[in-house]
C-alpha cells in the first residue's frame, strides 16, 4: 500500500512551466522534425513510440520479429547496458522528448550532458571527452540522426525540441 501511494504521489508532480517559447525558430525546428523522419520513432503527443529498438550486436529471437512493439533496425546506441548487464535485455526503449528541456544526460549511458552535445557530430570521434557521465575519452555512439543538419536547422531543431 505504502509503495502504491508513493507511485501516486510521484505521478502527480508536475514539472515546472516550460520557459521556452514557441517562437519562429522553434516552428521551424518542428519543420525540420517533421522534415527529418523524427516523428516516426518519436511521434506526437509523448514523443515516444515506446517501442523497443536492438541494441547493436543483438540477435531478435524470430518470435519477437512479429510483434509490433519492435522496431526494425537498431539506432547504433552503445550496447553494454542492453548485453553486458544482468538486466540487459538487448533493447533500448525509444525515450519521450517531452520535458528534454529540463533534463540532461543524454544518449542511454547519460555520457551527452546537453542537446547541443547530442546533436553534435564531434561526439563520434575517437578522441572525444564527453561532458555528461563519462568514464574516460571515446565517442559517444548511437542515435546518429541529425548529426548532418546545417547548423541554423540544428538550432531551430533544438528551440523545438526545448518547448516540448
Amino acid at each position: 500500500e505504502q509503495l502504491y501511494a508513493l507511485a501516486l504521489y510521484v505521478y502527480s508532480l508536475k514539472p515546472p512551466p516550460n520557459p521556452n517559447p514557441f517562437d519562429d525558430r522553434a516552428r521551424r525546428g518542428q519543420q525540420v522534425f517533421t522534415q527529418q523522419g523524427c516523428a516516426s520513432c518519436h511521434p506526437a503527443p509523448l514523443y515516444t513510440s515506446n517501442k523497443l529498438t536492438p541494441a547493436l550486436g543483438f540477435t531478435v529471437p524470430e518470435d519477437l520479429k512479429t510483434t509490433d512493439d519492435i522496431l526494425g533496425f537498431s539506432v547504433g546506441t552503445d550496447p553494454t547496458l542492453a548485453l553486458k548487464t544482468r538486466r540487459g535485455t538487448g533493447f533500448y526503449k525509444v525515450p519521450s522528448l517531452r520535458g528534454v528541456w529540463y533534463r540532461n544526460g543524454f544518449g542511454h549511458g547519460g555520457q551527452a550532458h546537453t542537446l547541443e552535445e547530442w546533436l553534435d557530430p564531434a561526439r563520434l570521434t575517437a578522441d572525444y571527452v564527453p561532458r555528461g557521465f563519462h568514464l574516460g575519452p571515446g565517442p559517444i555512439q548511437g542515435h546518429e540522426f541529425g548529426l548532418r543538419l546545417a547548423p541554423a536547422d540544428k538550432q531551430a531543431l533544438i528551440a523545438f525540441l526545448k518547448t516540448l
